[in-house]
């Protein structure tokens, strides 16, 4: 109980600061949601408001984006959707492009992350029409009689607009120390070296962008987001477990031996389902019980 303990207040979330601070939770209302819980905004309740994009031409595909809204300096204020609607012909194909245009012609207040523009940052993660994604990597459905809507990542505190706090998170990936742990030196002073087979051990490990689409999605997580490492961390986790240079894998196995860091996943597989990768963070979970089980 007393690791229980040191573990929670490790995590603890942080406390409200001044208004200029305080952050709204979001979710998005197309997931199954948990019971709510203290302190946090479920669903927006602010009036919706409509930016249209001026007179097109009559071969013009107009399509409509819901974007959720929440201003910091504005704490009063209840989150709200904001419409705006774009003509898909001077629109590029992605997500980020309508998001790009939206905020450079029509509202510069819209705030949102983005970076590469190539899947490998993870920036722009975020929830379009109920699935977890990135936006640069997710197409606009050229239907327009079907309306786009857009939110933060789900169970997130929010900073603005589609903008989450991440520093929970990557206090989390933080925790696991994702880095090579070596006490004995590369024989002739150059790189670790590892075969063949070993190196292929860690593919679908490497490959995360800790977007947190995976961790965003999972119920579990939203329970017990404070103690329960999530799956993004955990997938990381069993990278390093996994690799044949590293030396404390018994060390990294025992961090993960206790009640809550693992053992809260349920196997509902959202991780998997969302990860914009294509990865399988269940099976690594699945393989670190495995891994704990027969120590």
């Amino acid at each position: 109980m007393a690791s229980l303990r040191i573990a929670a207040s490790r995590f603890a979330a942080p406390r409200a600061g001044p208004s200029m601070f305080r952050r709204a939770m979001a979710t998005a209302t197309e997931l199954p949601n948990p019971l709510p819980q203290p302190n946090r905004s479920i669903v927006p309740e602010g009036k919706t408001s409509t930016v249209k994009e001026p007179a097109a031409d009559k071969e013009a595909k107009i399509k409509t984006f819901h974007i959720y809204r929440w201003n910091p300096d504005e704490p009063s204020a209840k989150p709200r959707m904001q419409s705006y609607t774009l003509d898909l012909n001077k629109t590029g194909p992605m997500m980020l492009d309508a998001l790009i245009r939206i905020k450079n012609e029509t509202d510069p207040t819209l705030t949102f992350r983005r970076s590469c523009r190539e899947g490998i940052c993870g920036s722009c993660a975020m929830n379009i029409d109920g699935v977890n994604t990135l936006a640069c990597l997710c197409r606009i459905p050229t239907d327009t009689a079907k309306e786009t809507r857009i939110y933060p990542l789900p169970h997130t505190y929010v900073v603005k607009d589609l903008v989450p706090d991440m520093t929970h998170f990557y206090k989390q990936y933080k925790s696991i120390k994702p880095y090579l742990q070596r006490d004995t030196p590369s024989p002739d002073g150059r790189e670790y070296r590892q075969s063949k087979a070993d190196r292929r051990k860690l593919d679908g490990l490497y490959e995360c962008i800790l977007c947190a689409c995976c961790s965003t999605s999972c119920p579990s997580y939203w329970w017990n987001s404070e103690e329960y490492l999530g799956p993004a961390v955990l997938l990381q986790s069993y990278r390093w477990i996994n690799d044949s240079r590293d030396e404390q894998t018994a060390a990294r196995k025992e961090a993960l031996n206790n009640s809550m860091s693992v053992y809260r996943c349920h196997t509902i597989l959202n991780c998997s389902r969302t990860c914009p990768k294509g990865l399988n963070p269940a099976l690594a979970i699945a393989e670190i019980k495995k891994a704990l089980a027969f120590t």
